[in-house]
């Protein structure tokens, strides 16, 4: 469609161009960007081989913000100088075979994706006869043409369940219901297993110059080993409780961090709570096949007096987890270029982080032994005060404060 309407374009400007002056042919080629709408700019160039910048100068002066152009004159004084790309009718055409992305990786292309540097641009121009396409002409005709260096974008998810959508309205109607009850709501998950010791961090810190903080050239783990920091986010207060562990990241561990939460700022926050939601993913400790995660969660209801509520985030869809961007996203920000030397540091850095919209947040070291490999049996499973939701029962389910 956008072929055949530049070939019309073309046509337009061609029938006129002949005998008209460049007043004429500018607001011409203005005219038909405008017309085109987004996109115009450089469709228009392509079919008439015009300056992006004539085509913008016809648009302003349809438009009525340009200079004004002196009476018996086409153009401003001083305008007029002849790039490279007025000279040279097919170098547009050229460039634009190069880049076009439906011939990247194209085995018979001229050009490989990997390849796309102005440096190699340049020379497959010149060597195609476009003597005068330096680097800095194949950047500025890049940028007319509406590109630019651009890295890489996680934006593609899993195929997703059928039930995506239908699964987030749910929770966020647990969570307004919870809310305007004045019940608790909390997002919880586990931050990146983070090596203790004198290790490269990412990101930078201001230091003198010339002397950057020493740290090791291998990761291999220490005695001090790793650290799991096991975050609660309170969606309503905005502060956040992080436990960080010094042993496995297991289901018991999860529920002792929330268990620990509760008593260090829930039970302040929500002196009247009868109960408490928590939204989670869907894997690792918190996941919802875990068996244990069900049980530890019983015991809590029971010593906690608390319906225990759970919803779980659809699966591939973590990165929606509130916790992600509202609590470990600042985190990582206010550790980054420090090296994680003992658990004691990580404590305290993650305790000092803080935001402009008012978030605080807590942190204690948990040294206890959470052992991997512990099996739940169905019987025992089944003996839990659960209930389950109709919607997703496997993802929505409750827990009653019984014994």
């Amino acid at each position: 469609m956008d072929a055949k309407r530049e070939a019309e374009i073309k046509l337009r400007f061609e029938a006129v161009a002949a005998t008209a002056d460049e007043r004429t042919r500018r607001r011409l080629a203005g005219a038909e960007a405008k017309a085109m709408g987004r996109g115009g700019v450089a469709a228009v160039v392509r079919a008439t081989g015009l300056s992006p910048n004539t085509v913008r100068a016809g648009i302003a002066e349809l438009d009525g913000t340009a200079e004004p152009v002196p009476e018996g004159r086409t153009r401003r004084r001083g305008g007029g100088r002849i790039r490279a790309v007025l000279k040279d009718d097919t170098l547009y055409d050229d460039l634009n075979r190069l880049i076009d992305p439906v011939t990247r990786g194209d085995p018979e292309g001229p050009l490989r994706w990997t390849s796309k540097s102005l440096r190699k641009l340049s020379a497959e121009l010149r060597a195609l006869g476009h003597e005068e396409a330096s680097p800095s002409l194949i950047s500025s005709l890049l940028y007319d043409l509406g590109y630019s260096l651009q890295a890489n974008a996680k934006t593609l998810e899993s195929s997703g369940h059928p039930d995506r959508d239908a699964q987030f309205q749910y929770i966020a109607d647990r969570v307004t219901a919870f809310q305007e009850a004045g019940e608790p709501v909390v997002s919880v998950d586990a931050k990146k297993k983070e090596l203790v010791g004198d290790f490269k961090n990412a990101g930078r810190e201001l230091r003198p110059i010339g002397e950057p903080e020493p740290v090791r050239v291998y990761d291999f783990v220490l005695a001090a080993g790793r650290a799991t920091p096991y975050g609660i986010y309170d969606i309503t207060q905005n502060e956040g409780w992080v436990s960080v562990g010094a042993d496995h990241d297991t289901a018991a561990f999860a529920v002792q961090s929330i268990r620990r939460w509760w008593e260090a700022m829930g039970r302040t926050a929500y002196p009247n709570a009868t109960k408490l939601l928590i939204t989670a993913d869907g894997g690792g400790s918190n996941g919802s096949r875990v068996r244990l995660w069900k049980v530890e969660l019983a015991k809590l209801a029971a010593e906690l007096g608390l319906t225990i509520s759970v919803s779980h985030l659809p699966p591939g869809t973590s990165r929606w987890n509130k916790i992600e961007h509202r609590l470990f996203s600042h985190i990582s920000m206010n550790w980054r270029g420090k090296p994680l030397i003992d658990h004691e540091t990580i404590v305290s850095l993650i305790g000092a982080t803080t935001t402009t919209e008012g978030l605080r947040v807590r942190a204690e070291l948990d040294r206890a032994c959470y052992p991997k490999g512990i099996k739940i049996s169905d019987a025992e499973l089944n003996d839990r005060p659960l209930d389950r939701d109709d919607l997703h029962p496997q993802w929505n389910y409750t827990l009653r404060p019984q014994a």
